[in-house]
């Protein structure tokens, strides 16, 4: 019997985006007949790389250039100096890196692999393909062309890999033949409550812990319990009544364990969904909310190692499992999922012309048309099963392909120092309009948002490390934090203040952005009392405090003015060790600080910009140059 040629998919993702792309990979090579095995990087032995045939690695990049953590062990075997130039001869690989572009170190993960992967002696099926989160579409801006380019070349070094053609697509019975999950339903009867005598605490950690650690969709070597849960205390508006921008001041305690954590970590929130969308979601596919079930794996051929369908699961009702694992009514679903299930769907759908439309949406042709209903107009899980009543798709087929309901990461604004046992976050609220004029809010601030702290909601957390180490107070500071990139310097600065009446402290230069002094001037008081009497900020501390309002005169003014304008300041402290800390949107700020940061040492230093970015890069190697921004 000839063994047919397989194709194995390594992902090493942080956030989740690697794993969407590398799933959709999968299943693209899976339409052409190829057999496909898919995993998380870390789930790989690395030293039996040498005898692959032929590996796609999807790789995203964080923070400062700093690879996934699922992907530290593997790169760290890699880069062993006793690895042969021949070892992996005769592997042929092709690299796929997820980024940024608004980082300085944009897809720096995927480079470096592509290079290390070429240096042992890989063979590059084709070049590496770099999508960028700046793109219209996304990253999958670049995967498209990318993957097309990946079939093509494989087929033609082998015709076997892809049976069915590259641009074959299985039918519909194929594809829908089985899920990946299987569900068993328990009878009430005979499950008895494991934790009815549990604190209420204990009770949601563990109803958290259990529907989580049964999705398909978890990460790899995810922490599914919280580490703790959140209380609000306060919930306070930033911005003036009326005006575009809605930023919020949120001030939580910690009720369950001990609380550790330092200024610029990241705080991890999982959202509570709207109950009237789940319950409708619950209603549109015909579900009962109070059925007992328990999740498992299919056994497949391409399961992840470790997935074993006996382990023993406690039954939890479906509606709990849906509404803390399966994100129904996010605003922003993948299209990755949105491909996979418009073929789903079009199998279930008993009325002709949905059945029709859905399969347009999932040609070629319908690809544009498919963008502009679904990214477009951020259509979430429930819009579409709406707009396609006659679809009526088996449980195990949504937990597949609805998108996992994912925590969101923001940067803490408190120390610890300052608020024992409290977090403190900065959140903007602000809605966006879709092109056909519907507006759209952000699952988890609008939730937060809406939350009043005498109503004593519980909020799951998770405390992460981000890309802003807690500076000692001896270190001299550049902060560079427009909108809300000033949140994890209000803790910074909270801290220094503290720390300044026992022990000297190095100078902070601030220099903060927004739109207007009087709608969006974020934490006004706190920057301006800090700035006086001899305060961390203050001059007679050798600090300062620089604020550009970027629209109040006919002229935009931004951040990289006021450095501008304090160019022999800036360069003074570099001099004296300083190291520079910028956090904000990723759109464009991140690359224009650093290039002004190119000219300020350029002119001061009297050398070149091309000697001026080599500067500024051993800055960054030597931990003195840190980027935290988001989209």
């Amino acid at each position: 019997m000839e063994v047919k040629q397989k194709l194995l998919i390594l992902y090493a993702s942080q956030t989740g985006n690697a794993l969407d792309a590398a799933e959709r990979i999968a299943r693209e090579a899976e339409r052409g007949g190829c057999p496909v095995i898919l995993l998380s990087i870390d789930c790989f032995n690395a030293g039996s790389l040498p005898h692959e045939d032929y590996v796609i690695f999807v790789v995203s990049t964080t923070g400062q250039g700093d690879t996934p953590d699922s992907m530290k062990a593997i790169w760290k075997f890699l880069l062993q100096r006793n690895l042969s130039q021949r070892w992996l001869e005769g592997v042929h690989y092709a690299v796929f890196g997820l980024g940024d572009s608004g980082y300085q170190k944009y897809n720096f993960v995927a480079k470096k692999l592509d290079k290390r992967l070429l240096d042992l002696g890989a063979v590059p099926i084709i070049e590496r393909g770099l999508g960028d989160d700046q793109h219209p579409s996304g990253y999958e801006g670049a995967l498209d062309p990318w993957m097309s380019s990946l079939w093509n070349t494989m087929s033609k070094m082998n015709p076997k890999f892809f049976p069915n053609g590259v641009d074959f697509f299985i039918p519909n019975a194929g594809l829908i033949d089985l899920p990946k999950v299987e569900i068993t339903y328990h009878d009430v009867d005979k499950v008895h409550s494991q934790f009815a005598t549990d604190s209420d605490l204990k009770c949601i950690e563990m109803q958290i812990e259990r529907a989580r650690s049964m999705h398909p969709g978890k990460f790899s070597r995810d922490t599914n319990g919280p580490d703790c849960f959140l209380r609000m205390l306060e919930n306070r508006s930033l911005t003036r009544e009326g005006c575009e921008k809605s930023v919020l001041h949120i001030e939580f305690e910690v009720l369950s364990s001990a609380l550790e954590y330092e200024v610029g970590d990241i705080v991890e929130v999982l959202p509570s969904q709207n109950p009237i969308a789940v319950d409708a979601f619950i209603r549109r596919c015909n579900l009962n909310p109070e059925s007992l079930i328990t999740v498992h794996p299919r056994e497949m051929e391409n399961h992840l190692p470790g997935a074993n369908i006996n382990d023993p699961k406690i039954p939890i009702k479906l509606k709990t499992f849906v509404e803390w694992t399966m994100d129904v009514a996010s605003a922003s679903p993948r299209r990755y999922f949105f491909e996979a299930r418009i073929l789903v769907m079009s199998f279930f759908a008993t009325a002709e012309h949905e059945k029709e439309k859905l399969q347009y949406f999932a040609s070629p042709e319908g690809r544009d048309d498919l963008y502009q209903y679904n990214q477009r107009e951020r259509r979430t899980v429930l819009e579409v099963l709406e707009d396609f009543p006659s679809v009526q798709m088996p449980f195990e087929w949504l937990v597949q392909l609805v998108p996992p309901l994912k925590k969101r990461a923001y940067s803490i604004s408190s120390s610890p120092l300052a608020h024992p046992n409290q977090v403190h976050l900065t959140i903007n609220v602000t809605p966006w309009t879709t092109p056909l004029k519907r507006k759209r809010t952000g699952l988890c601030s609008k939730w937060l948002a809406g939350l009043d702290p005498q109503q004593g909601v519980i909020v799951p957390a998770w405390f992460i490390k981000g890309s802003l180490p807690a500076p000692p107070p001896s270190l001299p500071l550049i902060l560079i934090g427009p909108g809300t990139g000033c949140a994890p310097f209000h803790g910074f600065v909270e801290e220094r203040a503290i720390q300044s009446r026992s022990v000297s402290t190095a100078p902070v230069l601030f220099f903060f952005g927004c739109w207007n002094e009087d709608n969006d001037f974020l934490y006004r008081d706190f920057w301006l009392s800090h700035s006086q009497n001899g305060g961390v900020l203050s001059e007679e501390k050798g600090g300062g405090f620089y604020v550009a309002f970027s629209r109040d005169q006919p002229q935009k003014v931004y951040v990289q003015h006021k450095m501008r304008e304090n160019i022999r300041r800036i360069w003074n402290l570099l001099c004296e060790g300083a190291s520079i800390y910028v956090a904000g949107s990723s759109t464009k700020m991140p690359s224009d600080v650093f290039s002004c940061f190119e000219e300020i040492v350029s002119k001061e230093n009297g050398v070149l910009r091309e000697s001026a970015a080599r500067w500024l890069r051993a800055l960054e190697r030597a931990g003195r140059y840190h980027v935290e921004a988001w989209s």
